[in-house]
């Protein structure tokens, strides 16, 4: 893909974020201006991004769309809310991208053996906890595959937490990049099946985080 046709593909999923907005709550950017960072943000991920890649809690589609966009990976998009999924599965045919949209939980749908243990990266663009975050996402991910965590500042308790919740769910902290002081890129690397029992049941990883 050019990269005029890369920016144009950009372009027009701001535009259908934007005119989607103004129907439903999708996202809280309600302008092209506000848009524009979170896009920029979810594009600082795709040089480590390999397919297919799975994206959990995707709601407007971010990280995941720019990410496909770019790099022309093959996305499945996790999405609960009905609404949402539907702008999801709009906004992959309308942009021409290769991926699904599963309405479900996280919590549910990686118990799905069509899903669980099949994806080579993941993302999800959460403000839950860390060890939270790897509870949902990790059980996705092939051995070998990596989980791509984008986050703020962490302090030592919750550092600590998620390298003790990726070794109970067969993966390990791999390393860390800064962007500035107020966001991080890290990588959790899948090591071993992880246990049939995570992710526990819907409400539970966010209610209780694993070794906090």
């Amino acid at each position: 893909m050019s990269k005029d046709d890369v920016t144009a593909r950009l372009e027009r999923y701001a535009e259908l974020v934007i005119e989607t907005n103004k129907r439903f709550n999708l996202t809280g950017a309600k302008t092209r201006e506000e848009l524009e960072p979170h896009i920029a943000d979810s594009l600082t991920l795709a040089p480590y991004v390999v397919g297919p890649l799975v994206d959990i809690g995707s709601g407007g589609g971010l990280p995941a769309i720019p990410i496909a966009i770019a790099t022309g990976v093959r996305v499945t998009l996790i999405e609960s809310t009905s609404k949402k999924a539907q702008f999801l599965a709009h906004a992959l045919e309308e942009l021409g991208l290769e991926g699904e949209v599963v309405a479900q939980r996280a919590e549910v749908a990686a118990h799905d053996e069509r899903l669980r243990e099949r994806f080579a990266c993941g993302t999800a663009r959460a403000v839950a906890t860390a060890p939270t975050v790897a509870e949902l996402l990790l059980p996705f991910l092939a051995i070998g595959g990596v989980a791509i965590l984008q986050r703020g500042t962490m302090d030592a308790r919750e550092h600590s937490a998620l390298e003790d919740a990726s070794l109970m769910l067969g993966a390990r902290v791999e390393s860390e990049t800064t962007l500035d002081q107020s966001r991080r890129i890290v990588f959790v690397r899948k090591t071993g099946a992880t246990p049939l029992r995570f992710p526990r049941r819907t409400g539970v990883p966010e209610k209780r985080p694993l070794c906090l």
